[in-house]
């Protein structure tokens, strides 16, 4: 596919692993989008929930499987499947680009697809047929690391390969609101409007000092949720526009975009 036009970029939250039994509103905008992209040669996803100390690290696993890697919730969710392969191939290629940039980088054959990666998969590609590789958050780690993988793999975006973040700017789970009656928390909502901002300003500098932001401390108690819209503002060229903007239970924000 060298040559055909650069694919965009995406951050897409995902919220409660409910979303994978009903994704509402937040599913039908995912699902919409996927119908919007064309053919992919396959996706490379950095999620929330594969943080690993040393380098970054990628899945190589042909055949990745899934991870029900939650507790406490409905049977039937951990029945639910993500039977999509995977590439050792895209894995090396990925592998070589970060390397070339100066980044320390491994391969895990092992690693199954977390939920981070399948729940918005499930929407965004529900065939389940296009290769998956994930990419690891390395420990420890800055922003500006991030930035900078998402940079060396941007070249993948002109050879069919979708680069996903996925994770959520509002994440704070002991602060849920579980009567879900009072809509996002102020604080929740101030640092997302204030994200929101500066994305669409082209701010990298000023997301990557995000703990000076409003709201920050309460919204962003760690920041693994946060941490993947670095990679994929690494990997963007232009402003984001939304896919979806929404909460679950006050504090977790659905706020997703696409960097064309």
């Amino acid at each position: 596919m060298a040559g055909s036009p650069s694919l965009p970029t995406l951050f897409l939250a995902h919220g409660s692993p409910m979303l994978a039994l009903d994704g509402e509103a937040w599913g039908e905008a995912v699902s919409v989008l996927g119908r919007r992209l064309p053919p992919l040669r396959g996706i490379l996803v950095c999620s929330a929930h594969w943080e690993a100390s040393g380098p970054f690290l990628l899945s190589s696993a042909e055949k990745p499987g899934v991870m029900h890697d939650f507790g406490g919730f409905p049977e039937t969710l951990y029945t639910l499947d993500y039977p999509a392969p995977g590439s050792p191939a895209l894995a090396v290629e990925a592998a070589g680009l970060l390397h070339a940039a100066g980044l320390e980088v491994g391969l895990d054959a092992q690693r199954p697809l977390d939920h981070g990666a399948w729940v918005p998969l499930r929407y965004l590609a529900p065939k389940a047929d296009i290769p998956v590789v994930q990419l690891s958050l390395p420990r420890p780690r800055t922003p500006e690391l991030l930035m900078a993988a998402g940079r060396a793999l941007a070249p993948l975006r002109q050879s069919g390969v979708l680069i996903l973040g996925s994770g959520g700017v509002v994440h704070n789970l002991r602060r849920l609101d579980w009567q879900d009656a009072s809509g996002p928390q102020p604080w929740a909502l101030a640092f997302q409007d204030w994200v929101g901002e500066r994305l669409a300003a082209q701010d990298s500098a000023a997301l990557a000092d995000w703990r000076k932001a409003p709201g920050a401390a309460e919204s962003v108690p760690t920041s693994e949720h946060l941490d993947p819209l670095f990679v994929a503002l690494g990997a963007a060229q232009a402003a984001p526009e939304p896919v979806f903007e929404g909460w679950q239970l006050g504090s977790l924000s659905l706020a997703s975009y696409l960097f064309a």
